[in-house]
């Protein structure tokens, strides 16, 4: 007899006390315009995978590079203060 050992991770995968949490939900919506600001970058580069990039392309990846990094430096300064999990002490 094989155990049902998957189906039950499966379905507890789903659990109500899975949710995220206010706070979760709040440092997503507080981080959104850096996770906006990379798939622009994303976004930039894919369009570059199969084809040699253009000059117009170039300045399209410059300009998304810097919206992504003034988005990471706008939500440091904005959190300036309070500790960010995952980061350098």
């Amino acid at each position: 007899m094989n155990p049902i050992v998957t189906v039950q991770d499966a379905v507890t995968a789903f659990a109500d006390f899975m949710e995220p949490t206010d706070a979760e939900l709040n440092a997503i919506e507080r981080e959104m315009p850096v996770i906006l600001a990379d798939v622009d970058l994303l976004d930039a580069y894919i369009t570059t995978l199969d084809r040699t990039p253009t000059e117009l392309d170039n300045r399209r990846i410059r300009r998304a590079r810097r919206r992504a990094l003034a988005a990471r430096l706008a939500l440091l300064n904005q959190t300036d203060g309070t500790s960010v999990p995952g980061g350098a002490a």
